[in-house]
């Protein structure tokens, strides 16, 4: 298996920074990367149940980015050792570039992986790549109130220094209840687009549908949600 994979300039490396930094202020574990045919898709988890009774929908987000040559792996990684490997070929980049010149802008960068990680839960779960049927569009703006008022409504109901069993059962509750006029899509949804920079107040969102799955997409990235199983359309 390939070590490291290389992104075609350092726009997409700055983007990538940016990604990941905005996906570990939600959730402090781990990124799927799953690279092949000069494609490397980042899968992160946002929201995910915790245990047998936990009722937490699986949302994940989830950008592509060229690569700079062929590769092919599919690891699970410590998200926060990554996003310190990308901010240090960020650095080391635009030190070359700035010594160089902008000729150097476009040159392919190498990022080395970290250590696997071998115990995520959300991982085992893969969203299906092909078999996507548009079924319907929704706004911006609906996903940003949703996940603003998710936001108020679990900082209201949780008090600073309250257990993790009652803050998993608060965000169970208010993450998974449906968006208002979208009845098979949770607000959980709507939280992880909005906290990973997935919607603007001008971007169109299309809802997508393949099996067990949703997927939210915008021009800037992907919400992936799998339903319950008393969600499916008959």
């Amino acid at each position: 298996m390939s070590q490291s994979f290389s992104l075609v300039d350092l726009l997409a490396v700055a983007d990538l920074q940016t990604y990941l930094s905005r996906a570990a202020r939600v959730e402090e574990g781990s990124v799927r990367l799953i690279a092949g045919s000069g494609v490397l898709a980042v899968y992160t988890a946002i929201l995910y149940p915790r245990g047998l009774m936990d009722e937490t929908p699986t949302v994940l987000g989830l950008r592509t980015f060229a690569t700079g040559e062929e590769v092919e792996f599919d690891v699970v990684v410590p998200i926060r050792s990554l996003l310190d490997r990308v901010a240090r070929v960020r650095e080391g980049a635009e030190a070359a570039q700035a010594a160089e010149g902008e000729g150097t802008a476009g040159a392919p960068i190498e990022i080395r992986l970290p250590l696997e990680v071998s115990t995520v839960t959300w991982a085992g779960i893969s969203p299906p790549r092909g078999g996507w049927q548009k079924v319907g569009e929704t706004s911006s703006a609906l996903l940003q109130s949703t996940a603003k008022a998710g936001v108020a409504e679990v900082a209201e109901a949780v008090p600073t220094g309250t257990g993790e069993q009652l803050v998993q059962r608060v965000r169970a509750e208010v993450w998974g209840r449906p968006i208002d006029d979208l009845e098979y899509i949770p607000a959980g949804a709507a939280f992880a687009a909005d906290s990973l920079g997935f919607v603007g107040d001008d971007d169109t969102v299309t809802i997508h549908e393949t099996g067990r799955w949703t997927r939210l997409t915008t021009r800037r990235g992907h919400t992936l949600v799998r339903r319950q199983a008393w969600t499916l359309r008959r």
